[in-house]
């Protein structure tokens, strides 16, 4: 009889304070569901809505090897919860601290975007206190409101007068204390996922297009089932899939992404490509367009996570050797 292998201790983080809590359940069930159970020891740790954890951080690092971040949104996805881990030692999936909240903050990272030559939607940032003696002159119309610090387009919509700017922007402050006010480009909406093995070795996955049924890629349109239609590989020219791939590997280098990330864009009917924002945790949940293009590249469920759970070993290991 030969001694079986140690198995690998996964922590599988999911939950948390964010709007998103839900989601990460979800993302969760599918985690823990395509994990080769020969291969690893899956301890699911639930962070509730408050925050609270139903172990000691500290006390993971002896029952765990590595975390598994299937949170979305803030605290999840903002930085904190790797910032945590961090700390602890622990190694994670994923994108570390500053990179997560680097692009969070949707104001910020377009910015950065910019900087470097890519094309963003031209855009007003809105402070909940200044839209009583604000000019309404430079609205684009129409246009697409937004909460700057959330994750799956929440408490979006677009609006068409200043009216239901007005409107959609009382929605977004109920998520975020800043809104994104942008022109809402006429086009086609493309998702291109990044994964890494840690080194900074990335890869682009085939390029998904986005359909929606009803007008707009938003939260409702990324979690109800038939709300959207996802297209892989996307019905575009092969160099306009290969800028595509181009764009969202150049995005996750610029926050300085890790493991994976996937990258929202418009294909204008101008002929310009346009970076919408980048996630440093996308959905896994069954309808997720990271699994979707994955499996599209003959990867598997379980290859995919496997190759994130690599990448956080080796990303941790040079981390330790800095």
């Amino acid at each position: 009889m030969g001694m079986k292998p140690l198995k690998t201790r996964v922590a599988l983080l999911v939950g948390g304070p964010s709007s998103e809590h839900d989601v990460s359940l979800n993302s969760g069930r599918v985690v823990h569901a395509s994990l080769d159970k020969d291969k690893y020891e899956i301890i699911p740790v639930l962070i509730n809505r408050k925050g609270e954890w139903p172990i000691e951080p500290k006390h993971l690092k002896d029952v765990t090897d590595v975390a598994f971040i299937a949170m979305h949104g803030e605290y999840g996805e903002d930085g904190t919860v790797q910032e945590i881990l961090k700390d602890l030692g622990i190694p994670y999936t994923g994108s570390d601290h500053m990179a997560s909240a680097l692009a969070m903050n949707k104001i910020l990272s377009r910015r950065l975007f910019r900087a470097h030559g890519m094309n963003v939607p031209n855009s007003v940032v809105f402070n909940t206190h200044e839209s009583a003696e604000r000019d309404w002159s430079d609205i684009p119309l129409p246009a697409v409101v937004k909460p700057s610090n959330r994750g799956s387009s929440l408490g979006v919509g677009i609006a068409r007068t200043i009216d239901e700017v007005k409107l959609a922007l009382e929605r977004a402050f109920a998520h975020s204390k800043s809104a994104l006010i942008e022109e809402h480009i006429q086009g086609r909406e493309l998702n291109c996922g990044v994964i890494d093995d840690g080194m900074g070795h990335a890869f682009p996955l085939p390029v998904t297009e986005i359909v929606p049924k009803f007008g707009i890629f938003d939260y409702n349109a990324k979690y109800t089932p038939g709300a959207a239609e996802a297209i892989i590989p996307a019905r575009i020219l092969e160099r306009e899939a290969g800028l595509a791939q181009a764009v969202a590997l150049r995005a996750h280098e610029l926050v300085g992404a890790a493991g994976f990330s996937s990258t929202d864009m418009i294909l204008g009917e101008d002929g310009n490509l346009y970076v919408l924002e980048i996630d440093t945790i996308p959905g896994m949940t069954e309808n997720s367009l990271l699994l979707k293009a994955a499996l599209s590249h003959g990867m598997t469920r379980g290859e995919l996570f496997d190759r994130i759970i690599e990448a956080a070993f080796i990303k941790h290991a040079a981390m330790v050797r800095r």
